[in-house]
């Protein structure tokens, strides 16, 4: 391994906590990590797609993507199906060795991993990681009436530290590999990559900078100085140049993009069929700017050179209707098709916020539902770093913003999905509902989640309880095979603690109690010995079958309370 990608995989392990690891299995999370990157913009875990072990087909780590969601549960494909009323999915796999070549017999036996994977009497033995990613495939492909946009995508990545040189027989071989995957008949794209030293380090810089993109935007005028806002314009993007604004270059969706958009992609509503109508039609298509509300993007940073625009960590504050059916017609969308557009630059969150708010009451958005999407998670933001040393933590508000900063762990990052899920565990007493009704749970943001009257500790309380046992886990002091019941480890935690008494979210006693499980969660040795008490009772109630199917259900739940109530 040359000494540049050395010390960039150093990096990513500490950044990671993965020190635990053999520096061969480092490398795998490091190059599934940065290859599914490229693909899902979002932060993540690497052991949440990392499935290398005996048992493995040849692959070491697979993420599923479904309608911009990272999926890790079989369950959650059910649950997007049911708030997006369709189905489009990615399918990563990777394969990394650190071996400074690439081999022709290495690439055939991950790529007939992979085939063997997608059928149905697979002849290669699974571990319980693979098997976990065939049932989430099984339940993406028995959906496939919802596969409005085409058949999955499979992509294939085959990584080494060596150098590609487009050698005749390895161009052969990978070729052959991805029409193996073709013949499957099962993808509308398949893509097969080999990753050299160059290339991963390329992606290691990438996923490092926040989200930044260059545009030609010359249909503009300048909006005369306001106090807080660095720029301003307003003009017209042609379709292809906005398009370069909301894709990657797989021409993908930045799902991200729209964190702080209070309302998500609505399928084909009323709407947006008569958007797509109008796009459809090229006579009606140049009608479009006088037809269209327009889009609203607000970014840190612009760096204006004559006609074009360098944005740097900006999102769409209002046009995800827009954005999501100008993607779903791009194929017919040329330069004349033009897409009215507020480009805005500004550090000053409340002036962000106030666009958000304005921008957004064109429908039925409520002022909780507001509150819940912009200012409390401003709140959570400040309140997180403002602990001491190691016990700080960081709140993601906007996708990728701590990826840049030096000597801030990604473990000590906790992402949206993460909190809610941890919080509706510990504090709302429904973790079976985590992963299986993680849609439902959104639906209480700003009410039961979020809620402008709550107090900030239970949010950070959830938060650091997440990552204390994201980190037994990751140190094998809890075995992987208890991963289906982090939710009710969470929960029995709070218990064994506290008690089952839940206070008001806006009271002393929950303050109070807050404090209580702080101090145990701050100490190592206190908080490993209560999460093994906590996996103790999660084995008893379970009586040997810890399967999802098992643990996830509110019966199981109920079981866990009751037994845990004779010990308290």
């Amino acid at each position: 391994m040359d000494r540049i990608t050395k010390a960039l995989l150093s990096e990513f392990v500490e950044q990671s906590s993965l020190q635990a690891l053999p520096e061969e299995k480092a490398f795998e999370h490091f190059s599934g990590y940065l290859v599914t990157s490229r693909h899902y913009s979002e932060s993540f875990s690497s052991d949440d797609i990392t499935v290398g072990a005996g048992g493995d087909c040849g692959i070491d780590c697979i993420a599923v993507i479904a309608n911009g969601t990272l999926v890790t549960e079989p369950e959650e494909i059910a649950d997007l199906c049911e708030t997006n009323g369709y189905l489009d999915a990615t399918f990563v796999f990777t394969q990394a060795e650190r071996s400074s070549g690439f081999e022709t017999t290495k690439i055939g036996q991950f790529v007939f991993g992979v085939c063997d994977f997608f059928t149905e009497s697979p002849q290669l033995p699974q571990n319980d990681r693979v098997q976990l990613y065939a049932r989430i495939s099984q339940e993406i492909f028995d959906r496939s009436r919802l596969f409005k946009k085409g058949n999955p995508q499979c992509l294939l990545y085959y990584v080494t530290t060596g150098k590609w040189t487009n050698d005749a027989n390895l161009v052969a071989r990978r070729d052959a590999g991805r029409q193996d995957v073709e013949d499957l008949g099962l993808f509308r794209k398949v893509g097969a990559e080999c990753v050299d030293a160059d290339q991963l380090q390329r992606f290691y810089r990438e996923s490092q900078n926040a989200i930044e993109t260059e545009i030609l935007f010359s249909e503009r005028t300048v909006i005369p100085e306001i106090p807080g806002v660095e720029q301003a314009y307003l003009g017209l993007l042609s379709a292809p140049q906005f398009l370069r604004l909301v894709e990657n270059d797989n021409e993908e969706v930045l799902t991200s993009l729209f964190y702080d958009n209070v309302r998500h992609w609505q399928e084909w509503n009323t709407v947006n069929s008569e958007m797509r109508e109008t796009l459809s039609s090229p006579e009606k298509a140049r009608y479009f700017p006088l037809l269209n509300n327009g889009v609203t993007i607000v970014a840190r940073r612009i760096h204006p050179t004559a006609n074009k625009f360098l944005l740097e960590d900006y999102q769409v504050v209002n046009g995800c209707q827009t954005s999501y059916v100008l993607h779903e017609c791009r194929d017919g969308l040329g330069e004349d098709v033009m897409i009215p557009v507020r480009l805005i630059a500004t550090q000053d969150d409340s002036i962000k916020n106030a666009i958000i708010k304005a921008t957004n009451r064109q429908t039925q958005v409520t002022e909780d539902q507001l509150f819940a999407l912009s200012d409390f998670p401003k709140k959570l933001e400040a309140y997180f770093p403002t602990f001491e040393a190691r016990k700080k933590l960081y709140y993601e508000r906007r996708s990728r913003q701590y990826n840049g900063v030096v000597g801030i762990e990604k473990v000590r990052v906790i992402t949206m999905t993460a909190l809610v899920r941890a919080f509706a565990a510990i504090f709302r007493v429904i973790p079976h509902r985590t992963t299986r009704n993680y849609k439902a749970l959104l639906r209480g943001v700003g009410t039961d989640i979020f809620n402008k009257d709550h107090r900030l500790e239970p949010y950070y309380v959830a938060a650091f309880s997440h990552y204390r046992l994201e980190f037994l886990f990751r140190s094998q002091v809890l075995p992987a095979e208890l991963k289906p019941a982090r939710y009710h480890l969470l929960l029995a935690y709070r218990i064994l603690v506290v008690g089952e008494a839940m206070p008001l979210m806006n009271s002393h006693e929950m303050a109070r109690d807050c404090a209580v499980l702080m101090d145990s969660l701050w100490d190592d040795d206190v908080s490993r010995v209560h999460f093994e008490n906590a996996a103790e009772h999660v084995r008893a109630v379970a009586d040997g079958n810890l399967h999802r199917d098992n643990i996830r259900t509110e019966p199981f739940t109920e079981a866990l309370i009751q037994r845990l109530r004779t010990t308290i």
